[in-house]
């Protein structure tokens, strides 16, 4: 009988203002079958640096998050404080 713990990263979603929402599942696995998973959500906004994420969040960070995107972000932000 072998438990082992997974880290998945199982959704990746961008919404309007470039943010990226990242869903990561924590799955309790014995002899290959899960018995236990719980999920966390974190958000990597424009200009946030991403260079400690799963790669697939670090190629789509690097797609979205452009100089125009980031710059709009921040002008949103300074609007709201």
């Amino acid at each position: 009988m072998a438990i082992t713990k997974e880290f998945i990263v199982d959704r990746i979603e961008v919404i309007e203002n470039g943010s990226v929402q990242v869903r990561t599942k924590t799955a309790i696995m014995e002899d290959g079958k899960q018995i236990s998973g719980t999920f966390h959500r974190h958000v990597v906004a424009p200009g946030d640096d991403y260079s400690a994420e799963d790669a697939r969040v670090q190629a789509i960070c690097e797609a979205t998050h452009t100089a125009e995107v980031v710059a709009a972000y921040q002008a949103a932000q300074a609007d709201v404080a």
